[in-house]
């Protein structure tokens, strides 16, 4: 048997010689083994191959194969690994264009030849287990993408395709005592890549585990186990494919499995405990396989009770109705999709940590390990098959492709492949209790192969199926037991359901979490605590796809498309996660965390309401404490006790006894875990809210202060007090200066340029979506090149009262149709500046990206205060998840390192912030109405014009932008859904911003609260 290069091109030809499908179990030699969990009948192949690359495949070398062949020149390269990141091709980043598209003219099935990358590998392996009578050796390749070609010591073995599941060959008959040449070459492309138009980077490479087992002269070559319940009993039911002449025996928790007539092995379990994402228990099932009187295999299988299927047309876990709090994972870190056990187990636990019960395979099968952990930490899993053929359905989208070239539509060449796809995602994971939903794929349209593999799947398994693209090509609805959407507003759900309510319905993406995003969430939660039949959905997604590059001046930043010089690029389009690429969490993770609390709190100051959206816990599982703060200050604290059941609502009182002094209070109630948990230590957080209290009274009146001396000269206005000094620009039309804290040289200057009013922001990537820069652009111009209104030398207007001076500007701004805005600044002796910003949008201009000013102050200034809504960045359209209080951070952190620079850094509802240098002076911001307000080292337009963090220039100033209100960020899409019109800058009214600055003499200032 030779391999044919050729063939890689048929649809038809996806495996040669690989074996079956079958259980991810392990099997040992022993129960010492098993305890110590290390198999004698495994050898794991990771590590240092020898590598060739070539281009294409008519530059491989001939003969490498043969044991003879010296390969002692090639390189080395590690295993598991993508090429691309080891100095071989590069690193290519699409979302819906197959990487050679523009390059050759292939058509679906073919391959590229001018440019379709070979590694070839090769490493000499000595058993470590010498292997006994009747037994085999099987190779298992985890991961390797494309399609690999495998030979043992020059005899060729097989060939598989499918990047994403393990591929495994029986190599016993060509190995020989002593080294064993194995030599594998890995194609970048196959005829199966034009089913693996994945959003992602296209890598190539042995990217997961190689592993060498040893099948005895017994074995268990597939299980399978089933829980059926039965009010609180269960039975467990096991099957079994045992190759070679045995015995088997199964206990279950140490009870025995007896057996049945039809040859399973079963058990009944009372008072069953049954698995859930919040008590995944998990029981012990371990079997032992005897031949004659040796035993020769101990296998461990974690069982999973429950039960998990619509009934009454919901979707139900043990009986009760899900909510899905869910995010999509691509397998992606550090070293792209070299996934390690310990970074699962951290990424997982996060998620635990952050409300998340539920994640979709986007858009192949995990590692074996990703589902052994969502069984121990409890997640509701979409397991999806390895399907995506995006680049084709735009041709039928965008394009008018007849339909009867949808790939793989109704073409019979490819649905052997499909099946085969199918067959091994539901072999390999059926076991794991975690999965409760098969996915046929991803947006690759329809047809009656997709549907076939929906019939496969339910004939094979109970589970229901799950495929989104039923709702682009509706001719076979039944493809999918849910009604599944992407992206849909939560509005138009609703509309949908009030006359469509056959199926259940899911977002199996929502929220579009690319840059600064993830606005008016809020809305999907509380639809699916109000129509049963929408059951929640999957944030896409979980982290940014970018990888590690460094600059020519040795600055390391996150690349995305196009940075590794390839083409096509889907640029930055692969920043879209809750995670930034090193697996930290983005800001609005309080938001999502927020949102996905199983707890819903309304506070006041007498109690908390709860509303407990846990399906089997109750909130005696939990530790409470409620805490009284006032400007920062913790006044009292209380401990709470509840016991309210799952899926009810009830009050708790407490009492915190509020002060009768005037001021605001903010009351904090947190919820945490009694007892550890496989994902979180005892004490760690569960839900938390807070309720905020106002005790009105007469403010506290300032000590009069005199009205500030005017020097109205020529060229300038000077206002000054005791302890400032303000210069006013009748030439430049502004401020231009302002010192306060007296000195030998005048004064501490606080203004290192004119303020201006300010109505941009760097578009955020969601603005880019929709084409924001284009419709706002004029506000840019506004922002940076607005005139003073007058003759020269009366620009400026100044009028007096008895308690301050006021200094007035008018603005010409540069818009079509004309517009204009006005400044005032009032002055008081005490050196507060008081600036009210006037603006009347005319009819036909855009609405703004805010409304505000900037100030700049000296970058020494690099310490930030502020008492409002955090800790972190938030929006009008995110701001659940913050909490009031004072807050403290340093400017040099504030630009969130999004993967491209935009708008970040705001908070709201902030009542006052102050930046200071290290002797504790600087200049203080109010505004008793509340304000949205930043401090970041860099200016608006120098951040729109870096493409890379790295690209941003030396820090010069440190920027305040108080704001009225900044446009929130939405997210329900990024490209084309715009913000909620109750999140935009209002245009059908005046606008009036008012805030007051002053300094801050070592840590205080005056009349400061």
């Amino acid at each position: 048997m030779t391999f044919d290069i050729s063939r890689i091109a048929d649809p038809s030809f996806f495996a040669d010689g690989r074996l079956p499908a079958r259980s991810d179990h392990r099997w040992f030699a022993s129960e010492d083994e098993l305890l110590a969990g290390t198999s004698s009948y495994e050898q794991n192949l990771n590590g240092l191959w020898k590598f060739h690359y070539a281009r294409n495949a008519d530059q491989t070398v001939t003969g490498f194969e043969q044991a003879g062949f010296d390969v002692s020149g090639w390189d080395d390269i590690p295993v598991p690994a993508h090429i691309q990141l080891h100095g071989y091709d590069r690193a290519q980043y699409a979302n819906v264009q197959y990487p050679w598209d523009g390059h050759e003219q292939i058509v679906p099935g073919e391959v590229p030849t001018r440019f379709n990358p070979v590694g070839s590998y090769v490493t000499d392996v000595v058993l470590e287990r010498a292997s006994g009578p009747g037994e085999r050796v099987v190779i298992t390749f985890h991961g390797a993408e494309s399609a690999i070609a495998l030979w043992v010591n020059g005899t060729y073995i097989g060939y598989a395709e499918d990047s994403f599941t393990p591929s495994s060959f029986d190599i016993t008959h060509a190995l020989v005592d002593g080294p064993n040449r194995l030599a594998a070459q890995v194609f970048k492309w196959s005829g199966g890549s034009w089913l693996e138009d994945q959003d992602f980077y296209r890598f190539s490479g042995i990217f997961r585990d190689v592993v060498i087992t040893h099948l005895p002269v017994a074995h268990v070559a597939d299980l399978h186990v089933r829980t059926v319940i039965d009010g609180s009993s269960a039975e467990v039911i096991l099957t079994a494919e045992i190759e070679g002449d045995a015995e088997l025996t199964a206990q279950l928790d140490g009870t025995a499995l007896a057996r049945a007539e039809d040859g399973s092995f079963r058990v009944r379990i009372e008072n069953a405990r049954l698995w859930s994402p919040e008590d995944p228990h998990l029981y012990d099932l371990v079997l032992h396989l005897r031949h004659g009187d040796e035993l020769v295999e101990v296998i461990r299988q974690r069982v999973g009770v429950r039960r998990f299927a619509i009934e009454d047309g919901v979707l139900r876990l043990n009986g009760e109705r899900v909510v899905f709090f869910g995010v999509n994972r691509h397998e992606f870190g550090l070293q792209g999709r070299v996934m390690t056990r310990e970074q699962t187990i951290a990424d997982l636990r996060l998620l635990k940590s952050i409300g998340v019960n539920a994640i979709r395979t986007s858009h192949y099968p995990n590692n074996s390990f990703f589902y052994e952990l969502a069984d121990e930490f409890g997640f509701l899993v979409i397991d999806e098959m390895n399907l995506e053929t995006h680049g084709i359905w735009d041709s039928i989208r965008a394009l008018d492709l007849p339909v009867s070239e949808a790939l793989p539509g109704d073409r019979a060449e490819w649905r052997d492949a499909l099946l085969d796809r199918a067959t091994s995602l539901l072999r390999r994971d059926r076991n794991h209790p975690s999965v409760v939903i098969w996915s046929c794929g991803n947006e690759s349209f329809g047809g009656t192969l997709i549907r076939d593999v929906a019939d496969y799947l339910r004939t094979a398994d109970d589970r229901p199926v799950h495929y989104e693209g039923v709702d682009w090509d509706p001719r076979y609805p039944e493809t999918t037991d849910i009604v599944s959407r992407m992206y849909t507003p939560a509005a138009e759900i609703e509309e949908f359901l009030a006359t469509n309510r056959e199926k259940p319905f899911i977002l199996c993406e929502y929220a579009h979490a690319m840059g600064n995003s993830f606005g008016a969430v809020d809305r999907y939660i509380d639809l699916a605590y109000r129509d049963e039949l929408f059951q929640g959905g999957f944030i896409w997604d979980f982290s940014d796809q970018a990888i590690e590059l460094t600059d020519r001046y040795g600055n390391t930043y996150f690349g995305y498309g196009g940075d590794s010089g390839e083409a096509p690029h889907d640029s930055d389009f692969s920043g879209n996660g809750i995670l930034f690429a090193d697996h930290t969490p983005k800001p609005f993770v309080q938001e999502v965390s927020f949102l996905y609390q199983p707890l819903k709190l309304v506070i006041d100051r007498d109690g908390v309401t709860i509303e407990n959206r846990n399906l089997f816990t109750s909130t005696a599982a939990y530790s409470g404490v409620a805490t009284l703060r006032t400007n920062g200050r913790t006044l009292r604290t209380v401990a709470i006790d509840s016991d309210i059941a799952p899926g009810e609502r009830g009050s708790v009182p407490f009492a915190l006894d509020v002060p009768n002094l005037p001021g605001e209070y903010t009351i904090d109630v947190e919820f945490f875990h009694r007892d550890a948990t496989a994902w979180a230590p005892a004490g760690a957080r569960v839900a938390r809210g807070q309720g905020v209290v106002v005790v009105e009274g007469a403010p506290v009146t300032p000590r009069p202060v005199a009205r500030p001396e005017v020097v109205d000269g020529i060229h300038n206005v000077g206002v000054r007090g005791e302890h400032f000094e303000a210069l006013f620009s009748k030439l430049y039309g502004g401020l231009v200066s302002y010192r306060f804290g007296q000195t030998r040289d005048g004064g501490r200057e606080l203004l290192s340029a004119m303020p201006k009013p300010n109505f941009w922001h760097a578009p955020t990537s969601n603005e880019r979506g929709w084409g924001a820069p284009f419709e706002d652009g004029q506000w840019l111009l506004a922002s940076r090149y607005a005139r003073a209104a007058g003759e020269p030398l009366r620009t400026a207007r100044v009028s007096t009262d008895d308690e301050s001076v006021t200094v007035s500007y008018t603005y010409d701004l540069p818009t079509r149709p004309a517009s204009s805005c006005d400044v005032d600044y009032r002055v008081t002796g005490d050196g507060r500046i008081e600036v009210t910003l006037s603006l009347t949008v005319p009819e036909g201009l855009p609405d703004l990206p805010e409304f505000g000013m900037m100030l700049q102050t000296s970058p020494d200034h690099d310490r930030l205060r502020w008492y409002g809504e955090g800790p972190e960045e938030s929006a009008v359209d995110r701001r659940l998840g913050t909490r009031r209080d004072v807050f403290a951070a340093s400017v040099a952190d504030q630009l969130t390192p999004y993967l491209r620079p935009q708008e970040a850094g705001s908070r709201t509802g902030v009542t006052w912030a102050e930046v200071t240098d290290r002797r504790g002076w600087g200049i203080r911001v109010e505004s008793a109405d509340g304000m949205e307000f930043s401090a970041l080292p860099w200016t608006p337009f120098e951040i729109e014009n870096a493409d890379h963090p790295n690209e941003l220039p030396a820090t010069r100033h440190t920027v305040l932008r108080p704001a009225l209100m900044r446009r929130g960020v939405a997210g329900d899409n990024s490209w084309g859904a715009r913000t909620h019109p109750e999140f935009l800058v209002p245009t059908d009214e005046p606008l009036r911003f008012r805030f007051t600055f002053t300094g801050v003499a070592g840590g205080g200032a005056a009349g400061r609260s």
